[in-house]
Parts: C-alpha cells; sequence; structure tokens
C-alpha cells in the first residue's frame, strides 16, 4: 500500500495499464453548504440564536465526492457550477483541495449556486436549503460517462437516467441509494435504473416499504433477489448485507460514538462500501468499514468536512488498541485493518480545521 499521511491507494497491487480512467464515476448537484455547530438548542421563533463555530464546505453530491477521494479512489465528478463566489470556491476545494476530476463538470453563466444552511444540535441537523435547476449543458453531458470501475447513482421514483445504463453496459458497478418516496407508492417498478444497479443500499425504513416486510434483515433478502447485492443500514444498529449471487449474508453492530452531526454519513457509508468492494474484500469487511468511516464522520460537523481518510482511520486503529476494558471479540471484528495500515502519523483524537470562504493570502 502506498501511504503518505494524506491518503493509502486501496487498489494498490490490483491497477493495470488497461484499466479506466478514473474508479468512481458520479453526477449530481453541488450545494454550498454553510453549518452552524455549538448549538444548545433549535432556533426559537422571534429570537436570535448565537453558533459557538461554523464552517462552509460544498455539500450535496461533493459529500460523497470527497468520502470516495479521501479513501484513495480515484473519483470523477459531472456536475453544474455558478460562476458566482460561491461556485468558484466550491469547484476549488474539490478540484486543488481534494484532487477530484472535474473535468467533465462546467461553469454556468449567469446561473446561481445552490446552498444549504444546516443548524447541528443534540445530534441532529436541520436544514434550509435554495436553488434553481441549472440548465442543460450542450453536448452529452452526463448520457455518455467515463469508463469507470464503479458509480454511484441516487435513485428517484418515476426518474431515469440515460447514464446509468450506459454505464453498466460497459462494465461499470452501479451503486445506488434511493431517497424518501414522497409519492407514498414504495414502488420498486417506479426505479427503472435499479436493474443495472451492482448493489442497492436503503436505508431500513426504505427498504421494508418497498419490499412490504416488517423486517429489515427480510427487506435486505427480498432485494437481494432484484440486484446482486443488497445493502439495508440500520441505523445505531449498524448494517445487514445480502449477497444475492451466493446467499451469503452478513451483519456488522454499529460503532458506539457521540454523533455530534450525522450531515453526510449515508454518503461516507457509500463510499467506504465503494472502496472496499472495489478492493475485493469480504462483505463482512465491507460492511464494518463503511460503518467506522460513518461512525468517524459523525463525530465532526458538516458533511464534506468531515468525511475521514486513512489518517483517520490509522489513527483511530492505534487508539481503540490501547484503550482498556475493550471487547476483544469487537476489535477482532476490525483486524483486517492491521494488514492495510501503518502505524498512524497523528493521535486521537482528530479535529479538522472548519474553513471559512475566502481568506486572503498575507
Amino acid at each position: 500500500m502506498v501511504y503518505d499521511n494524506k491518503t493509502l491507494d486501496p487498489l494498490d497491487g490490483l491497477r493495470a495499464p488497461q484499466d479506466p480512467e478514473c474508479d468512481v464515476f458520479l453526477t449530481g448537484t453541488v450545494f454550498l453548504d454553510i453549518i452552524f455547530t455549538g448549538l444548545d438548542s433549535a432556533p426559537v421563533r422571534g429570537t436570535e440564536s448565537w453558533a459557538r463555530g461554523m464552517g462552509s464546505s460544498p455539500g450535496g453530491v461533493a459529500n460523497m465526492a470527497t468520502a470516495l477521494a479521501r479513501l484513495g479512489l480515484r473519483t470523477s465528478l459531472a456536475a453544474a457550477f455558478g460562476d458566482d463566489h460561491y461556485g468558484e470556491y466550491c469547484w476549488d476545494a474539490l478540484e486543488q483541495g481534494e484532487q477530484i476530476d472535474l473535468s467533465r463538470s462546467h461553469t454556468v453563466p449567469g446561473w446561481h449556486s445552490p446552498v444549504t444552511v444546516s443548524m447541528a444540535y443534540e445530534g441532529e441537523r436541520t436544514m434550509v436549503s435554495h436553488g434553481h435547476q441549472a440548465p442543460p449543458p450542450a453536448g452529452s453531458y452526463p448520457n455518455c460517462p467515463p469508463r469507470a470501475r464503479a458509480a454511484v447513482a441516487s435513485l428517484g421514483p418515476g426518474s431515469r437516467e440515460e447514464w446509468v445504463a450506459s454505464a453498466a453496459s460497459r462494465g461499470t458497478k452501479v451503486f445506488a441509494d434511493v431517497g424518501w418516496d414522497e409519492t407514498g407508492r414504495w414502488d420498486l417498478a417506479a426505479l427503472p435504473d435499479l436493474r443495472h444497479c451492482e448493489a442497492f443500499l436503503p436505508n431500513a425504513e426504505e427498504a421494508m416499504r418497498y419490499t412490504r416486510t416488517d423486517c429489515p434483515r427480510a427487506a435486505a433478502h427480498a432485494l437481494a433477489e432484484m440486484v446482486p447485492l443488497a445493502v439495508v443500514t440500520l441505523g445505531a444498529e449498524g448494517a445487514y448485507a445480502v449477497d444475492g449471487s451466493t446467499g451469503e449474508a452478513a451483519s456488522v453492530p454499529a460503532i458506539a460514538v457521540e454523533a455530534l452531526d450525522p450531515t453526510g454519513a449515508g454518503d461516507v457509508f457509500v463510499a467506504g462500501f465503494v472502496t472496499g468492494t472495489l478492493a475485493g474484500w469480504p462483505l463482512a469487511d465491507r460492511l464494518a468499514f463503511a460503518g467506522l468511516t460513518a461512525a468517524l464522520s459523525v463525530q465532526e460537523f458538516g458533511g464534506s468536512l468531515s468525511a475521514p481518510g486513512w489518517a483517520e482511520v490509522a489513527a483511530w486503529w492505534q487508539q481503540v488498541r490501547t484503550c482498556e476494558g475493550q471487547d476483544l471479540a469487537a476489535l477482532r471484528r476490525y483486524a483486517f485493518l492491521e494488514d492495510l495500515l501503518p502505524a498512524a502519523a497523528r493521535s486521537w483524537p482528530l479535529r479538522r480545521a472548519v474553513p471559512t470562504i475566502g481568506f486572503r493570502a498575507p
């Protein structure tokens, strides 16, 4: 493995000259996220609340792109950016700060960046967003995605993304999540792109509603009859997965942490699972790693701000092995990290710097 305190290549040893140009492709809407932290309670109507901290970062699909890039995957993002200062900031933060390939993204003249304000308190968050749909660009974007090992798609009832079928036909493994069905029908037939997907990763409530079951594990088995791999996230109870091609099932409990802000945790979970899948890890190890990265993310504020890299994973692994009173059986669940990680170069706990927009260089 190649490791330089910034990243580790989880696919080192698997790469070949004929490989696709990127590891993961994704497309979607980039928001500017403004996160207020250190609130003791929800804002009260008619009053002014002061937050003890704040941060700004690219959000929306940028949460997923950042999480993938920080785990060492070569990530390509196709998205529209406003030509305002917010758009310039998001583009620079992703391309220069995270080394995400934006060659398939474009700037839209006269279009302002979508914005989300997130207020984190009591382990939850409240968000207010504003934005307008970007006009479609000329050409085939994003219906002709690049060759990629994997792609991440967000499915919605009644919507079809032509690029998903195109990517799958070229051998790309498509990982899909899904949002809440506002129609209330919860009809899998209304997700036409699901048949092109390698893996489907809904949460427990979504999985049960789509399969008309009353148990998340039963829902996972039902979904595994429709996709090669079904992964159901169970919140504080961890995650459960079924490999439809082999019948293998795996269950991994969640890591108990003090959750400061759950924003982006689902994106980080998917990124961790994609990483383990592309690296060829066993199913249980993929689930454990995805849950670990999600747990690390909720201990920090913000979406893309909180996505962990290998330095955070290494520091956590070093710290938990030296703490007294650890459950040895639980530690063995993460023993596969021993072959991946060098000695941590940073101490735990890690606190990320929380940036703002536009500090001038001295």
